[in-house]
Formats: structure tokens, C-alpha cells, sequence
């Protein structure tokens, strides 16, 4: 079986003052039963516009909106999740960003690692918050 790719995009479009021409998605379905999501940030997925700029628990609000719709598109749901890896900008956002994951993830209990980063793709990211699930039989 191939793997299932959702939400295709080139970075050409996403970052354009960059230059650089990669094919990417927001999330790969491998063998029907895992999902790997990219890094979501403060970011409409829709629109691929920065949102909540300066605004750490609006930033994390947005991943998780991200996350749990494009688990959704995959087959799968929040539940599922199986590890999440955090990355923030200032070690001061921690508590902000984990409260934010933990309304959207209460009695889920992935596993987690959490990274303090010097810097993101774009200036106005505070946090980016990549999530790794499971589609139940």
C-alpha cells in the first residue's frame, strides 16, 4: 500500500522570499495505521497566513486546531495520538503552550519531548508543535 499524503504543498509558495522548491504535505498516512503530522504553527492551513503573531497560547491554539483536523482528514482523532514533540522559541512559553496541549489532549497521555529553539522558518513563530498517531482498527 502507498502512503497517503495530505494537503500537498511546494515551499516556493509557502515561503517565497526563501527560494526553495520542496515538495512537502502537512501529513503522511503510512500503511493505513500511522500518521505523521508536520510541525504545525500559528498558521491557517487554509490560507497558509500567519495568525496570533506575538501571541504564544493563540500560536499553540492554532496548532492544535491543525492537528486535530488534520488527523481528522487522515482517519484518525486526538485520541490517537501517540507522541508529540514541542518546540519553543523561550523557555517563559512553556507553561503557556503546555496548558494550551493539555485542554486539547486531556486523558490522552502521549508521550512528549520538549525543545527550546533559537529560531523558526519565519521571525513571527513562537511555537510549532508536531504530533506522530495512530488510525485505530
Amino acid at each position: 500500500m502507498a502512503h497517503t499524503r495530505i494537503r500537498k504543498f511546494n515551499t516556493k509558495e509557502t515561503y517565497p522570499e526563501q527560494k526553495i522548491d520542496n515538495d512537502l504535505c502537512q501529513a503522511v498516512v503510512a500503511r493505513g495505521t500511522m500518521v505523521f503530522l508536520r510541525g504545525q504553527i500559528g498558521q491557517d492551513l487554509d490560507t497558509s497566513k500567519s495568525v496570533c503573531i506575538g501571541d504564544v497560547r493563540g500560536q499553540a491554539e492554532q496548532a492544535m486546531k491543525n492537528i486535530d483536523m488534520l488527523l481528522k482528514e487522515a482517519g484518525s482523532k486526538l485520541e490517537h495520538i501517540c507522541k508529540v514533540t514541542v518546540y519553543i522559541s523561550d523557555p517563559r512559553f512553556r507553561e503557556d503552550v503546555y496548558l494550551v496541549m493539555g485542554k486539547w489532549m486531556k486523558g490522552v497521555f502521549p508521550v512528549s519531548t520538549g525543545i527550546v529553539v533559537t529560531a523558526f522558518a519565519r521571525p513571527e513563530y513562537l511555537v510549532e508543535i508536531d504530533a506522530t498517531a495512530v488510525i485505530p482498527d
